[in-house]
């Protein structure tokens, strides 16, 4: 399949720098965010698990971050419930879908922005503090072809076929130069 292209869903023009530089300002929640993000997808996959509707074997469920200093990139993989290429572009190119649009327009300086971080779905997004590019490599549980999703933190996005044989997602950062202090695995654990 020929890589598919397009534009992330946003219906204001400076909605992405805001989402990048100044709901994030504290650097660290990347990893917390997307960390949540995974445990989220694996207590969906245990879920649907004890209620039938999955019957595959649950394996191994546990969160794994690695980091590979020589490719300056920070990987976040987990076995959950994965995404299909739909899924991907309705909950991660669809930045308007969450909200996000109101949520600049009421904004409001006195408003604790910890406090709106997660009501919008826009967590996944706290990657692009640290990253220069960001990739998904994710199979769902469901009978789809995994997929694999590349953005360089322009609103424009490539999704594409992948050959990922296990049901989960990966999330690879790749490091930007002066996010470094982040490819290292003690200044991880401290988060």
């Amino acid at each position: 399949m020929v890589a598919e292209k397009g534009t992330i869903s946003i219906n204001t023009e400076n909605i992405f720098p805001i989402i990048k530089k100044f709901l994030y300002s504290d650097h660290e929640i990347f990893l917390r965010e997307l960390v949540s993000n995974a445990v989220d997808a694996t207590q969906k996959i245990k879920k649907l698990s004890s209620l039938g509707q999955y019957e595959g074997e649950l394996g191994d469920t546990k969160i794994k971050v690695s980091v590979d200093k020589d490719a300056k990139t920070i990987t976040i993989s987990d076995k959950g419930i994965g995404m299909t290429a739909d899924e991907i572009k309705k909950y991660i190119n669809q930045i308007a879908y969450s909200g996000a649009k109101e949520f600049v327009e009421k904004y409001n300086s006195e408003t604790d922005k910890s406090q709106i971080i997660g009501q919008f779905g826009l967590g996944f997004y706290s990657a692009f503090m640290v990253a220069k590019e960001v990739e998904i490599f994710t199979k769902s549980y469901q009978d789809a072809p995994a997929a694999k999703w590349r953005s360089d933190g322009s609103t424009e996005y490539e999704i594409s076929d992948w050959d990922k044989a296990e049901r989960g997602t990966d999330i690879v950062l790749h490091v930007s130069e002066d996010n470094e202090e982040f490819l290292e695995e003690s200044k991880l654990e401290q988060i």
